[in-house]
């Protein structure tokens, strides 16, 4: 066989095994993060990312996610299907060195990928250790190849089952409940928005989810198909279905810079956010790094240079920067990279230098090219610009308001505050309560000695709609920044956050149940997660759950946070249960709110995170902007309150 075709022969020699898996199931979290909901679904990212390969590198166009009735997981692929033939250094099939060894796969070896997906490389065999069973199917060489395994460990060798002329691999897995003892419960909105954002990434892959445990009001099983023609640009124009566009076209871009693929798009609407996101061989580099410091830097320097020979900013008296070329942009970066050097805390911050010069060059043209073929936009986004830079220093102004309260001693609290006297932030947390009067109950209930109270007024602020300058007026948003201890804005960066100060490390949303306690609850979110995101991703961001109901009979008596719950309570009691609805926080008295929302031992919190950051940004401009229609079928799609009592 001659070189050329070793290069391109993907058989059992190209499979490396790097290091055993015997800790994996003693230490699950080391390989996928943790062992709750957002690590149960990992485990079907890591088996579609091996299918994602193969599509990558030429093999494959169909992938098929199938949620079974037992909650076990069916991945399909019409790849080249994972070699069988034996492992000289192991002595075993390659289908079973694959599956049984951490770090094993033809992602490894240069000559099988140019570039792969996943997470560092885990893998199938890190979900075949924390699954209780697995079981592989290859199609492959005109027969079909099997093997079980229960745990990680193989149940018999690889076995022929059959004949069969097509090609592929299928894997279903059933995740094992001594590891994952949270819950075993797909849910099937999460996966979509992966999927669907897989589909996007890998234009002309048919990417078909398909979900047996539940049917639709015709009696179907429920099923999505994602496919995109045109990938980043469809994406744009997903993400921004609910904003209004300042121009007809999506800006785009795709193409090989410096031997690395770079592919670009982006839009500008009429919101004052900045909406970019970046992906590196499919992962979402939440943390940015290299690729978007290139993209930051090819469009300021192209649009600079354009906005200042079209002579528009000869007026203006003070400098444009950086930020103001960015507001009201959505823009989705993603490049692939053959060895990717990931840094940060989570690890997904790109890392490669080589990588943010191709990304920059291929902006650069980009944008060039669409400026002088597009005039009238070109002007637009000018326009744009400059009244972002204006507003930009209003903004200044009323930060540096912010700044000057934030930064004082505790006599520059709020009034409103009720601090805690224990000085060590890892120890304390603040309650953000909806009203005076559930923060008077609040304050009353607390433990003074660690929990701290600020009442809100009413509704915040909608930060979605806002100027940035009208944002920092906020008194209530004020009050925040100010109860925190943060700062935004640097030289470099006008919209950073500076946590070194923070005073809390548990800030609890504390509304009621009901329509208007999550409306406020949303308000509070969206202003966090346009203005303060690094508290959800370094996890210091709660959402306190308060009882729905109090059953009461004779002198028993039970709190209920769902209807199940309260129904399974009635049941358990008895005859002349008497059942109290809580309508808001305020019909609590102080002991209660103590007992069932704020005491550590017995409160149920739940902790708030960014599981697909693109999604979170769909859904808050959806929500919290200007268009009703799409809001009001999530609604409806969505409600819990539909029964509530009047």
């Amino acid at each position: 066989m001659s070189e050329e075709a070793k290069k391109h022969n993907y058989s059992a020699d190209s499979i490396q095994a790097l290091e055993g898996m015997e800790h994996v199931r003693m230490r699950p979290s080391m390989y996928i993060g943790d062992v709750g909901v957002r690590g149960l679904h990992h485990l079907v990212y890591e088996v579609v990312d091996n299918s994602i390969d193969e599509a990558l590198a030429g093999h494959c166009d169909t992938i098929k996610v199938t949620i079974n009735e037992d909650n076990s997981i069916t991945t399909e692929d019409n790849g080249r299907g994972i070699p069988v033939g034996l492992h000289k250094k192991e002595g075993v099939s390659a289908l079973e060195v694959v599956m049984t060894k951490i770090g094993a796969g033809g992602k490894f070896d240069k000559d099988s990928y140019k570039v792969s997906g996943g997470l560092h490389g885990v893998g199938v065999s890190c979900v075949n250790a924390l699954s209780e069973h697995l079981k592989a199917t290859v199609y492959r060489e005109g027969k079909i190849w099997e093997q079980e395994y229960e745990r990680g460990k193989t149940l018999y060798p690889v076995k022929t089952i059959g004949d069969s002329d097509r090609n592929g691999t299928v894997v279903t897995f059933k995740p094992d409940p001594q590891i994952f003892n949270q819950t075993l419960e797909y849910n099937y909105d999460t996966l979509a928005s992966r999927l669907r954002e897989l589909a996007f990434l890998n234009k002309g892959i048919t990417v078909v989810l398909t979900d047996l445990r539940h049917k639709d009001e015709e009696g179907n099983v429920i099923s999505e198909t994602f496919f995109s023609e045109e990938g980043l640009t469809e994406f744009v124009k997903y993400l921004d279905a609910t904003r209004e566009p300042l121009m007809k076209d999506v800006i785009a871009f795709e193409g090989e810079k410096n031997g690395i693929p770079v592919e670009v798009a982006m839009i500008y609407n009429t919101s004052y956010a900045e909406n970019l996101h970046s992906y590196v061989n499919n992962i979402n580099t939440h943390e940015g790094g290299t690729h978007l410091t290139g993209f930051r830097r090819g469009l300021t320097h192209t649009l600079k240079k354009y906005a200042d020979s079209s002579g528009l900013t000869d007026k203006l008296k003070f400098d444009i920067s950086g930020d103001d070329f960015r507001e009201g942009l959505t823009a989705i970066i993603s490049v692939k990279v053959a060895e990717p050097q990931f840094e940060g805390q989570t690890k997904t911050k790109l890392g490669n230098r080589e990588v943010s010069a191709s990304v920059s060059q291929a902006v650069s043209e980009m944008l060039t090219d669409y400026l002088e073929e597009h005039p009238d936009d070109a002007k637009t986004i000018v326009q744009k610009v400059i009244l972002a830079a204006q507003a930009r220093h209003a903004a200044q102004k009323a930060r540096e308001m912010v700044q000057r309260k934030t930064v004082m001693s505790i006599g520059g609290l709020p009034g409103k505050l009720s601090d805690c006297s224990e000085q060590d932030p890892a120890k304390c947390e603040v309650f953000l309560v909806e009203g005076d009067s559930a923060g008077g109950t609040a304050k009353q209930g607390r433990d003074r000695a660690f929990q701290a109270i600020l009442p809100l007024r009413g509704k915040i602020l909608n930060v979605e709609k806002a100027m940035q300058h009208k944002v920092f007026e906020n008194e209530e948003i004020k009050n925040i920044f100010t109860a925190l201890g943060v700062t935004i804005g640097t030289e470099e960066d006008s919209k950073a956050l500076n946590l070194s100060k923070l005073r809390y490390h548990k800030i609890v949303i504390m509304c009621d149940a009901d329509i208007d306690g999550s409306h406020i609850a949303t308000l509070i979110l969206t202003f966090f997660f346009r203005y303060m995101k690094e508290l959800i991703e370094n996890g210091h961001v709660y959402i306190a759950t308060p009882p729905l109901y109090l059953v009461k009979r004779g002198a028993k008596k039970r709190y209920a946070w769902t209807d199940k719950e309260r129904d399974e309570v009635v049941a358990e009691f008895g005859d002349g249960s008497k059942i109290q609805r809580y309508k808001g926080l305020g019909e609590m008295n102080a002991e209660q709110l103590w007992d069932t929302t704020m005491n550590p031992e017995f409160r149920t919190m739940r902790q708030v995170h960014i599981e697909n950051g693109s999604e979170a940004d769909r859904i808050f401009s959806m929500l919290m902007g200007d268009e009703v229609p799409p809001r009001r079928e999530f609604i409806e799609k969505n409600a819990i309150y539909a029964n509530i009592d009047a």
